[in-house]
């Protein structure tokens, strides 16, 4: 009977690897291949438009550059398999069923440079939901029927955002705080919102440049409906300074309460300090004084003495005269 030679090391090794590695399912966020109804090309191009998709698709390859989900039924972007991406430039999410984002969302996605987040269900943007989008260069979150509120700081760290569109929305206010701090702005999309031109929204009306032809205008109050926001700014910062208002009174009394107590308190100090002043000074004098009696009291002493001597001298030379 032959015996089979026995198995190397080595051998045993190559053969645990094979059944390893045919054994373990690789994590759908780590392969390489391509979703299921979606298109892959050589240009790192992942196009899924128009799938009917109701979740974000799976199996995306780790490089992909381009992802193209939009005219589907997609109601949320998973921050953990989005974030495998890291380099994406290009994230078109239009005409879907998103209502909500947030900052983890793109959390890792740094090298985006174009978002289209429009013909969704929005309801908010919160604050720093594109915190983390340094390279982000133009944004679009037009045609969001329930978007009614965008946080003062949501776009504060856009540093290289040019181009902002939030038209057709259902906006009324806007805060410019961190739209003003934005140093490569050079479009800003407001059409199509119902604003209400009023003494919140004046710094909007004063600050937006208008280039769509007059479709930005107002919707409330009735008395200037219709009238681009641009038309409207001046004439709002005269209605909305006429007169002091409460918080102006408030802010006066509050300043004419500090000023009293600082001249106060200041009043008090300075007269400690005088009362002080003029005890020491007093002190001091009756001290000067003391000495000087003192000194003239030892001078008037020594001259008694002199003079009792002068006159011993005398007595004893007038004998010597008369011999």
């Amino acid at each position: 009977m032959r015996l089979l030679p026995e198995p190397s090391a080595q051998s045993l090794r190559l053969l645990f690897l094979f059944i390893f590695v045919m054994g373990v399912t690789p994590s759908p966020a780590l392969t390489a291949g391509c979703p299921d109804r979606c298109v892959c090309d050589d240009q790192l191009v992942v196009q899924c438009a128009g799938q009917e998709l109701t979740q974000f698709p799976n199996d995306l390859p780790l490089a992909t550059r381009q992802l193209i989900i939009s005219n589907n039924r997609i109601v949320d972007l998973p921050a953990l398999q989005l974030n495998y991406l890291s380099d994406l430039v290009y994230l078109d999410c239009s005409n879907n069923s998103l209502t909500e984002i947030s900052e983890s969302t793109f959390g890792n996605l740094r090298k985006l440079a174009y978002l289209d987040l429009s013909f969704n269900t929005l309801l908010q943007i919160e604050d720093r939901t594109f915190g983390p989008l340094a390279s982000l260069v133009m944004l679009r979150l037009t045609d969001n029927p329930s978007l009614g509120e965008i946080h003062p700081d949501a776009f504060s760290e856009n540093m290289a955002l040019q181009v902002l569109d939030v038209s057709r929305n259902n906006l009324t206010a806007l805060n410019i705080s961190s739209l003003i701090a934005l140093p490569a702005l050079r479009s800003l999309g407001l059409s199509g919102n119902p604003w209400s031109c009023d003494c919140d929204t004046e710094d909007l009306c004063l600050w937006v440049q208008i280039e769509d032809e007059g479709q930005t205008v107002c919707h409330n109050p009735p008395e200037l409906a219709g009238q681009r926001l641009a038309e409207v700014g001046m004439q709002l910062r005269a209605d909305c300074h006429q007169g002091l208002g409460y918080w102006d009174y408030l802010f006066f009394i509050a300043i004419g309460f500090v000023i009293f107590s600082a001249g106060t308190v200041s009043a008090w100090v300075m007269g400690v300090l005088m009362v002080l002043y003029e005890r020491y000074s007093k002190r001091k004098s009756e001290e000067l004084d003391s000495d000087d009696e003192d000194d003239r009291g030892g001078m008037g002493g020594g001259g008694c003495g002199g003079g009792g001597g002068n006159q011993g001298n005398g007595d004893l030379s007038k004998p010597d005269m008369q011999v």
